[in-house]
């Protein structure tokens, strides 16, 4: 069986990448680097470290390499491939989803069998995103046909993947020992070759849901937390008892929200937050701040981990003080490297905090959240002007 993979970053080598290969799939990973790409195809194979006491190590076999800036060589890699996946981000979709059109295209025009595209990507629905995209490229006539043979299921995928480096082989990657890929059994066609170690779901969104408001808006909690008291690390910010309280705080808010919707098990559900808690703590990972807290527009806006969460369990009559807060801390988030970051931090400096908050979290000025928020907003920022007064 053949897969294609677009993008061999950490998640595409770390996590992707090893599931389809045990799973008998030749992988061929899509790539911008001409370095990456000789190195995959020179060698054929990759080391995966797992993140524990052990250091567990295993080999990635059957793997090669083709450059996205080579749009017809990775359609005919589609057109003969069993599944299509991605690691991209959300946001580079729209890049490949002209290759992958091209592709499908190639494949109906002999004799088609079933394909199945997975975007395996932070965020919810990210597969019927990307249908749109592919079909937007896909000539009309099309459609219908590929309807038949082409499924976008859409997944909800979870494993920590750090930033890293291995000087002595740039593909070996490590990873935490978890994971978890959910896929949409709603979605499948008839002919689909099952994915060792995936669980197949007939509704998504509670797992979804689940994943987001707990990991991601976990993290993101730790990191902008993190990023108030000076930390460096995620594990750093964990290892202090006063923000570990505070992002437990805040996931037990999320938890009451996910429970009353999707009815999960309290005292299961209480566990996982223990467990997702205790990766964040994982003493063999390195998780640095400003790549978790990255992109504070994007994870403020109203469909995200913060602000949706917080919506939601205020409209259940849920108190959210741990949102609010953590919400306030991401629009303190102040990292020159981050493009959002800058670009938040002028915004605010310019036009204030209200219309901003506003804007990017989508809760209106007077909404009870909105007042909260900027309350604590406007304390932190005093506690930072009072510490610098100290200081100096």
């Amino acid at each position: 069986m053949k897969a294609v993979h677009f993008g061999a970053g950490n998640i595409g080598r770390g996590f992707i990448g090893p599931m389809l290969a045990a799973s008998g799939y030749e992988v061929c990973f899509v790539v911008r680097n001409v370095g990456k790409e000789s190195l995959l195809r020179k060698k054929g194979t990759y080391p995966v470290m797992l993140a524990n006491r052990k250091h567990d190590r295993s080999m990635v076999s059957k793997v090669t390499a083709i450059n996205s800036a080579e749009p017809s060589k990775v359609a005919g890699a589609i057109a003969k491939a069993d599944v299509v996946t991605t690691a991209v981000g959300v946001a580079a979709l729209e890049e490949i989803a002209p290759s992958i059109a091209q592709g499908i295209e190639l494949r109906l025009a002999a004799q088609p069998r079933p394909l199945h595209v997975m975007a395996c990507e932070n965020g919810t629905g990210a597969s019927s995103r990307l249908k749109r995209m592919v079909y937007a490229h896909l000539r009309s006539g099309l459609h219908a046909k590929a309807d038949r043979y082409v499924a976008f299921p859409d997944t909800a995928v979870d494993r920590i993947v750090p930033k890293q480096s291995h000087p002595g082989d740039s593909l070996a990657v490590t990873v935490e020992p978890f994971y978890e890929w959910v896929i949409d059994r709603s979605a499948l066609l008839n002919e689909y070759p099952q994915i060792e170690g995936a669980v197949y779901a007939d509704s998504l969104e509670p797992y979804l849901e689940r994943k987001l408001y707990t990991v991601n808006t976990g993290h993101a909690c730790a990191a902008y937390l993190g990023r108030l008291y000076g930390c460096r690390t995620i594990q750093e910010a964990m290892a202090n008892p006063q923000i570990c309280l505070e992002v437990a705080r805040t996931l037990e808010e999320t938890g009451s929200y996910l429970i009353a919707k999707h009815g999960f098990d309290a005292r299961k559900h209480r566990s996982y937050i223990r467990k997702v808690l205790d990766r964040f703590r994982n003493p063999d990972l390195t998780d640095e701040i400003v790549r978790i807290g990255r992109s504070p527009l994007r994870k403020l806006s109203r469909r995200e981990r913060l602000a949706y969460p917080a919506v939601q369990a205020h409209d259940l009559g849920i108190e959210v003080p741990g949102l609010v807060r953590a919400m306030a801390a991401a629009l303190c988030f102040d990292a020159p490297e981050d493009p959002e970051a800058v670009r938040l931090q002028a915004e605010l400096a310019q036009r204030g905090v209200e219309p901003v908050l506003a804007e990017v979290a989508g809760i209106e000025a007077g909404h009870p959240l909105h007042v909260q928020i900027v309350a604590e907003y406007r304390r932190i920022r005093q506690e930072q002007l009072s510490a610098n007064a100290v200081n100096l």
